[in-house]
């Protein structure tokens, strides 16, 4: 395990934290009131976010505020018909990466993975421990346990593909996990779903990181625009969270909707997303 690794995952604890404290607070928590229920110095508990985010920890409760969804909402609406015009559409362009990625036969979806051999291992993330899976083509699987726990996000994927052979072996996926949440390099994905739930992923891959689309969008984007609810279960059911963006997706009201992972994983990725565009 890398120590920047570790680093991330405790930052990932603090934040999860702090939006607690913050959330039972008000925004009239101090930088020193916070840092003493984190159980750090101000200067210590200023620098750690700081390096993190690249903002301040007062700018960050901004973004970790109930009302940031509203905000982002607002200012950075992803109209996906205009991302296909700038060029976000294909493949895509996500967290300053490219990401390859390549749909599952219909027989491996019919199967259930029979006979692919999927490889898998835990990672200390920003947003707590996460489950990654890989074919030999890419990761087909990535989830957060910092709020289900960890057997249950291993139960959740391996029902996804009940046919496959598991090994695991963390080190055969790393480079794949490790380009994804530094942010540099090529991550490839492996898909396996449905036609419809592979058409609204595609739609999700379009909205850049730091903005955020809505459910309707998102079935104007497929074609079924009366279909917000068959979208949502098909946004719930995307097995490569963070990597296509799932938690990008918002009620028209401004509020988070849900999230297979937990709602303060959600929340904390769009802060982090949020506080880098802004840096």
């Amino acid at each position: 395990m890398l120590q920047t690794d570790i680093e991330q995952g405790y930052h990932y604890q603090i934040i999860r934290r702090a939006l607690s404290e913050i959330d039972a607070a008000g925004p009239g928590l101090t930088l020193d009131a916070l840092a003493a229920r984190m159980q750090l110095s101000p200067a210590h508990f200023q620098r750690l976010f700081t390096q993190w985010v690249g903002v301040s920890p007062k700018k960050y409760q901004q973004y970790l505020a109930l009302d940031h969804a509203r905000a982002v909402l607002r200012d950075r609406f992803t109209l996906l018909e205009a991302a296909d015009q700038v060029g976000l559409s294909g493949t895509g362009r996500l967290h300053d990466l490219f990401v390859q990625w390549e749909a599952m036969t219909p027989g491996d979806y019919a199967t259930g993975g029979a006979g692919r051999v999927i490889r898998y291992g835990w990672f200390d993330t920003a947003f707590g421990p996460a489950l990654a899976m890989g074919t030999d083509r890419g990761l087909c699987g990535l989830a957060f346990g910092a709020e289900t726990g960890r057997d249950a996000a291993m139960a959740d994927l391996c029902a996804r593909w009940p046919g496959a052979d598991y090994l695991h072996d963390a080190e055969a996926i790393r480079p794949w996990v490790d380009a994804a949440f530094a942010q540099s390099g090529t991550t490839r994905l492996h898909m396996i779903g449905a036609p419809f739930q592979i058409k609204v992923w595609e739609a999700l891959l379009r909205v850049p990181s730091g903005h955020v689309t809505s459910y309707s969008e998102l079935a104007q984007a497929v074609g079924h625009p009366r279909a917000t609810r068959a979208v949502g279960t098909a946004v719930g059911r995307n097995p490569v969270s963070f990597l296509i963006p799932c938690h990008r997706a918002l009620r028209k009201s401004g509020a988070l909707g849900g999230y297979h992972w937990g709602l303060p994983v959600k929340r904390a990725m769009l802060a982090w997303e949020s506080a880098r565009a802004e840096a």
